[in-house]
């Protein structure tokens, strides 16, 4: 896992950061999933018919599955030390590249996009932090293809004592 002081985030903009270890999607998470959505299409679930009769040749995740890996996926691979806390902001840009069999092996490459700090008045979050744009893919072991291309926002709260710099001045005094 990489640590990130919490006042680095801006210097990292455009940087990968890390690439997580493999993942087992299994059947179990799948009915997990169906069950909590109410998603139980065959293609999932039932995995005699999805063998005789779907195009992936047994049963797959569901799209929806695949980018909630995202969240752990990002835990096991970046830590902010001085955030006192991480906010799912909301998504930018989603695109379900490949079908995620069940038994497939997974990962997560995560970069940063963007980083834009927060006012301490911003109603949402009471601030200081930082808004960031995380640039996922769910990479498929074996395969060319990702299975998942992901932007998510995120906000990053820092501790009372911590005071995010601006993103100008982060960049300028990283190299110091």
């Amino acid at each position: 896992m990489r640590e990130i002081a919490f006042d680095e985030i801006a210097s990292l903009v455009g940087q990968e950061l890390a690439v997580t270890e493999w993942q087992t999607v299994t059947q179990e998470q799948v009915d997990l999933f169906a069950d909590a959505t109410g998603d139980h299409q065959w293609i999932h679930v039932d995995v005699e018919r999805a063998k005789r009769e779907s195009p992936f040749g047994g049963p797959v995740a569901h799209g929806f599955l695949t980018l909630s890996l995202v969240p752990m996926l990002l835990g096991k691979s970046v830590r902010i030390v001085g955030a006192v806390m991480g906010i799912n902001y909301g998504l930018n840009r989603v695109r379900f590249t490949a079908p995620v069999p069940v038994g497939a092996q997974v990962r997560g490459r995560v970069a940063i996009q963007s980083v834009e700090p927060l006012a301490a008045s911003d109603t949402l979050t009471r601030g200081p932090g930082w808004q960031i744009v995380w640039n996922v893919t769910i990479e498929l072991q074996g395969n060319a293809r990702p299975a998942c291309v992901a932007e998510m926002v995120s906000r990053s709260l820092a501790a009372p004592a911590e005071q995010p710099a601006s993103p100008s001045t982060a960049s300028s005094s990283a190299g110091r």
